[in-house]
């Protein structure tokens, strides 16, 4: 009779959409990248190749959901062996100090049922300042591999690397950073 009920509840809450989910962070399927300016020359691209985190996402509410993404600072790669070096040093991401860049939002944006933005805060070499992301693709499906829920989505926000203290080459190369991330989280059950 419990499990009767149970079954009941789960589906009236699924049915009035009053439910809340978690997913974890998929390192294998995520990875944020990157674009900067060299000098006006070219345009850099850089990604970071191991990060993590859950997400939660609750269609019920108009802002439901949250975000905590965790990147591993020391895993940024330019494709150049000498400028990955660069940038781990103190003058960029100072990985030995700060060896995590976070973000975290508890404000999700919907239209419908489908992601489109996420107000929140990225913290980087120690500052954290508020960041947008704009969701230009999610979905949800039945992974085929994974027998349950996968969300995937794109992401893309920009921020002044010199709001949080990373002035190497200004004025010269031009603080503006676009950041794409690409994310997938498999549902926790």
């Amino acid at each position: 009779m419990i499990i009767k009920r149970l079954i009941i509840a789960a589906f009236l809450l699924g049915a009035t959409g009053a439910w809340a989910q978690v997913y974890n962070v998929d390192p294998s399927h995520t990875y944020p990248s990157f674009e900067a300016d060299h000098m006006g020359l070219s345009i850099w691209r850089g990604k970071f190749t191991k990060s993590g985190g859950k997400i939660v996402i609750d269609r019920s509410a108009k802002s439901g959901g949250s975000i905590e993404i965790t990147i591993d600072a020391s895993t940024v790669d330019f494709g150049h062996a000498k400028m990955n070096d660069k940038a781990r040093g103190d003058e960029m991401f100072n990985v030995a100090k700060y060896p995590a860049i976070t973000y975290k939002s508890t404000t999700l944006k919907y239209e419908g049922e489908k992601l489109v933005g996420v107000d929140g805060e990225m913290t980087l070499l120690g500052v954290t300042k508020p960041l947008a992301l704009n969701v230009t693709h999610f979905k949800c499906l039945i992974h085929p591999l994974h027998k349950r829920e996968v969300c995937g989505a794109d992401a893309h926000g920009r921020f002044d690397r010199s709001d949080f203290g990373m002035n190497i080459g200004l004025p010269r190369f031009s603080p503006e950073i676009k950041l794409a991330i690409q994310v997938e989280g498999v549902r926790a059950d």
